[in-house]
This record gives structure tokens, sequence and C-alpha cells, in this order.
């Protein structure tokens, strides 16, 4: 047989033949389905008919059955075209298909038998060939789509093929019935489900389309021996993290490799293999999906100008990923990074080729960069993720932190105020009750925003919320890179407990709280679930690396760094919050908020003579609540009683 050097041999002549039918059928697939329904209930009419007259038709009836025959076939088609019977995969067939084939069977029906009354033939028409006749166009046009179906998925591979997966699907609920499903609807995938497991024994035993329920994760181990699999797949996306967290060590204890099916991947109700992904920390902390109201979210981004502060960073960067889908008329990034603004623009508009992005490097605490920003970029909403937040890192630098998150915060308000923007402050938990400057700096900043929101009536709010995993210098990337060096895994106390929140969910939840009318001109917290031992989180890293901590990693106590805290707040004693019509969302109430510009003056003053005990004693006065560790007050006396340096002048 001749070949093709470039495309391989030639195709048969019965391949061709094969092919072009198959692709005239495609083409045409809308006439050729239209005409199997018309021979289908033609052929279930006629049969009628011969099974009512015991399979021969009185002449004195074969004219009623082709007066009405007509009739039938208008109403029929008619009803299949209106529930869009023609339009469906008969491959992908399912209840809803069946329930819509029923509902025009029995329309149709209707239809018919009334007008055999008002034309006056009912008492002539043989009434049984009704319900005959619509129990065999049911099941013949149902029937068939279930066979099509049925032949497809028994033709899936078999295993013992080089490139097949044998998969043990954990999870017997909607879930793994839908991964069961796009498993067997796509063969090229190379997955052979060999069974589930679910905890719920009295599933054990049952068959899912084929795939027996083989018992509970308990027997994990025992069920592995008797059905290998080369891959575990979690598919429950409902569970809490407790039961997530007991069914991963199970699975690490099996040596198996094992997947997941996230929460967020399941809410659509189509489930496909592309979403299962390995197990990730955030997936053991069990929190709920944000419940996001998009339409309230929409109308207060989609056509206005939005600017977002700190863009490159990780916040300000899912920020603007998740606000460009919502149809901003532009969408303005300052970053003082050139970098990572670099990076953030480039992805923009890869993935949102319309939108009008418009990258600026600007420093906030330079006033008049950002005068001239707003001036012109007019922006209608500022959300302002700009920040140092480092709490060791600034207990050095005590200057530059309020420089930063106070006046940097103050000069972006106030222009926002100018111009009649919507400012929304991203704001911390360690600003309640603050112990680190980082955390004083913060709380003075959403001090300053209620101060400059009395006076306007535009919309100002500040978001308070906990660490987020995944962010720039969190625990997560740091733990990876010391379990990818070997470790050690370095914790500062074993006690220590963080609240955590992913980032899409953190940003997904300011964006809802933003646009709450109840939230304008206060303080929201985020409802961050229960607070999670740092330890936990390290042991939890180690052995979704397939190491075992202690063991293969060693976990080292450091003690706490300067400024932190062993547990962090979401409130203050002396505050207290009330709930919003989003349960993961409540307002903070404070005390009433008061001027700031006289102090702000005098603390600026501290700043540029670079008086780091002034500053912290002016802290204390500004934010009575902040309570400076021992350590930063001895390291600034200790700086205060050292020798100034002697100054050398040329030819000395």
């Amino acid at each position: 047989m001749a070949t093709d050097p470039l495309r391989g041999a030639r195709p048969t002549a019965g391949q061709r033949l094969f092919a072009g039918l198959t692709t005239l059928v495609f083409r045409h697939r809308r006439i050729v389905v239209f005409t199997m329904h018309l021979v289908l209930v033609l052929a279930s009419y006629t049969l009628a008919f011969l099974l009512r007259f015991d399979r021969m038709i009185p002449t004195a009836f074969r004219s009623i059955f082709v007066i009405t025959l007509g009739p039938l076939l208008i109403f029929r088609l008619g009803a299949f075209a209106f529930y869009r019977l023609y339009s469906g995969w008969w491959r992908y067939v399912g209840m809803r298909d069946m329930v819509a084939l029923i509902k025009a069977i029995a329309i149709s029906s209707a239809l018919f038998t009334a007008l055999l009354v008002f034309t006056g033939q009912a008492y002539q028409f043989p009434r049984s060939v009704i319900v005959i006749d619509a129990a065999l166009t049911l099941l013949f046009i149902g029937g068939v789509r279930f066979t099509l179906r049925a032949v497809r998925e028994n033709r899936r591979p078999k295993a013992g093929g080089p490139r097949l997966r044998r998969v043990l699907i954990i999870g017997a609920g909607d879930a793994g019935e839908l991964l069961l499903r796009e498993m067997h609807n796509n063969q090229g995938l190379g997955y052979v489900p060999v069974g589930f497991v679910d905890d719920d024994v009295r599933k054990t035993g049952f068959y899912i389309h084929g795939v027996p329920v083989l018992g509970t994760t308990e027997s994990l181990g025992t069920l592995l021996e008797t059905h290998p699999a080369d891959e575990l797949i979690i598919a429950i996306p409902s569970a809490a993290r407790e039961q997530i967290q007991t069914i991963v060590n199970r699975c690490l204890a099996t040596r198996v490799p094992f997947k997941i099916l996230p929460a967020i991947a399941a809410l659509s109700g189509r489930v496909q293999m592309s979403q299962v992904r390995p197990v990730r920390v955030e997936d053991l902390l069990g929190r709920d999906p944000v419940d996001l109201d998009s339409a309230v979210v929409r109308a207060e981004i989609a056509g206005r100008r939005v600017l977002i502060t700190g863009a490159g960073g990780s916040i300000g960067g899912e920020l603007a990923r998740q606000i460009a889908t919502f149809d901003p008329a532009s969408l303005t990034l300052l970053e003082r990074s050139e970098n990572a603004l670099f990076l953030i623009e480039q992805e923009l508009k890869r993935k949102h080729p319309a939108l009008d992005v418009r990258p600026a490097i600007c420093d906030i605490c330079e006033t008049s960069d950002v005068t001239r920003l707003f001036r012109e970029m007019r922006p209608e909403i500022v959300y302002h993720a700009a920040a140092f937040k480092h709490v060791p890192m600034m207990e050095a630098h005590v200057c530059q932190a309020v420089e930063n998150n106070v006046f940097g915060t103050r000069n972006v308000a106030e222009a926002a105020m100018q111009y009649g923007a919507t400012f929304v402050l991203i704001s911390t938990d360690k600003a309640v009750s603050p112990t680190n400057i980082m955390g004083a700096t913060k709380r003075l900043a959403e001090q300053l925003v209620l101060s400059l929101a009395d006076a306007r009536t535009h919309h100002f709010v500040a978001v308070r919320f906990g660490n987020v995993l995944g962010s720039n210098g969190s625990v997560v990337p740091l733990f990876s890179e010391q379990i990818a060096d070997g470790g050690p895994v370095t914790v500062t106390h074993p006690e220590a407990t963080r609240y955590f929140m992913t980032i899409p969910e953190a940003v997904q939840l300011v964006l809802q709280a933003s646009a709450l009318e109840e939230a304008r001109d206060r303080i929201v917290m985020l409802e961050m679930g229960h607070p999670v031992k740092i330890v936990d989180l390290a042991r939890n890293l180690i052995r979704l690396s397939g190491l075992e901590p202690d063991t293969d990693i060693p976990i080292v106590f450091t003690g706490l760094r300067p400024g932190e805290k062993l547990h962090e707040q979401l409130t203050s004693e002396t505050e207290e919050t009330i709930p919003t019509r989003f349960e993961k969302i409540r307002i903070v109430k404070t005390g009433s908020s008061r001027p700031l510009d006289h102090q702000l003056g005098h603390l600026w003053d501290l700043v540029v003579a670079r008086d780091e005990r002034g500053i912290v004693r002016k802290l204390q006065e500004l934010v009575p609540e902040f309570s400076p560790q021992a350590a930063l007050i001895a390291r600034l006396r200790e700086r205060v009683a050292a020798p100034e340096p002697r100054q050398f002048t040329k030819g000395a």
C-alpha cells in the first residue's frame, strides 16, 4: 500500500467511505435526527393500530389511520422541536432528556385527542390506540437514545493497556457519580474506575453505573490489596475539615498517589477530570465556598473606572484578576515594583484583551505623584492594598512603616475624597489590640479612613481579615521551600495559631463587602473560621509532600519573632460585631472617630526627624490599645544610649 512520507499510510477505500459518511452525518445532523424521529413516530403509530387489531387493521379503520396520521405527526414532531429533542447529543442522554421526551409525548397526545374530539372523530377512533402509541413512542425513541449511550459507555477501554490508570474514587455521592460519568464518556482520558469508597456503610455493595462501592476509607489499605489502583481521587466537596484531614491521612498511609476534586469544581454541576488536582493545604481548612452575589458586585464595578494600589502584590493582583471579570471601564494598576507591575499587566492583557488596563509606577508616599495620577485617571473606585505588612521587618523600620502605612494611605484616601471615589482599605487582624508597629499603623489607617468618611457622602470602608494562604511572605511558601531543601521546617511556637483563608476567597469577600450599603463608612470583618495551629499546618505540608514530620523532615521551634503574638484576634474587647445579609461578612462597631489632622501633623514631624522613640509614643497616644513589646522598647533605648558616630570632614 502506497504511503505518504509525511502522513503515513493512506486510508483504504472502505475507511474513506466511512469517514465521508461520518462527515456527512455530522454536517447534516439535525436533518438525520429529524428523519429518525419521523420514522420512529410513524412506526409507533402503525404498530399501535396493529397491536390493537391483532396484526391486521380492519378496512373500516384504515381510512381513520390515514386521515389522523398527518395531524399526529405534526403534533409529535412539533412538540419534539419545542422541547429541543433534535438538539441534544444522544450519547450524553440523561434523565432530563427523558423527562423532556415524556412531556413532549404527553402534550402532543393531549393535543391529538383534543383534535379528535373537536372534529367529531373521537367516537369512531379506537381510544386505546392513543395510549399504546404514546407508550411505544416513549419506548422506541427513549430506547434508541439510551441504547446508543450504553453502547458508547461499554466501549470504554479495558484494564491492562499500557496507558490506562486504574482509579479508586473516594466518595460515592453526586460528585463521585459525575466524575465516573466523565471517565466513561471521555475514553481518551485513559482512566479505568475500579470502584468507589464511601464512609456511608449503607452504600457498600451497591453499584453506580456498573462500578461497585467496595467499602469505607477505614479499610482503604485492605481494599487496595484486592483492587489495586494507580491513583486515588477524593470527590467529597461538602466534607468538613476533619473528615478531609482523616481521608488524606489514610491516603498517605497507602503510598498511592492521590488527588482531590475541589469544592468549587462541583458547584457547576458538571465535573471534568481537568478540575482534579493534587491536594493542597487549603483543602484541609474545610472552608465552604464563598456564596458571592455577583449581580451586586457587577452593578458596583461594571462600566466604572477602578484603581488598585499595590496591584503587584498577592491581594492586589487577585483583586485585579477578579475585578477584570466584572467589565470595568478601565483598570489602573498602581505599583512601585516595576517587575511585579509588568507581570500583572501582561497577565490581564492576555486574559482580557478588550480591557483597558493602565499600569502606573507610583509610590503612594509621594503626594504629588498620587494627586497627578488621580487627576489623569479619575478613578471612581479605589482598592487600597499597598502596605508594608511583614511584622518583624516593620519592628526594625518604624519610620518607614508609619510613612507608608499611615501617610501613604492618607495620600490615597484624600485623593479619593477629592475626586469623589469610593475608597476600600485592605486592613488586617493585626490591627486589633496591636502589639507591633505594623498592626498599630494599620489600626491608625483604619481610624484615618473613618475620620475622612465622617466628612463626606461617598463610600469609605475598611475590610479587616487575617492571614491568606500563599501570599508573598506567608508561611506556606516558606515551609514549602524548607521541605524542598530537606528541612528543618521552622515554627515559631508549638501553640501559635493564626486565622487563614485563601487569596481568592479573601478577595471575593472584599468585593462583596465593598458593595454593601450597610458597610458604608464602617470597618467590616471577614469571617475567618477557626484558628489553625502553625505547627499543624507545617505537618500537613510535610505529609502532602510524601514525607513524615519529625522523621523525614524535622520541625524546629524558634520562638516568637519580634512583634508577633501567640494568638491573633479579629475584634478587640471594646468592639462588637453585627451581622450583615452575608454570613461571612460582619460589621465592626467601634467608638466614634475623631479628627486626626493636628495629631498626624505632629506624627509626620517625628517621621521626618526619624525620631523612632517619639513615633512609638505618638502611636500609643493615637492608638491607645497599642502595647509595644519589650524588645522594641529596649532596642529604642539602646539606640538612644549609643554615642553618635564621629563625623569626619574633608581634610580632617
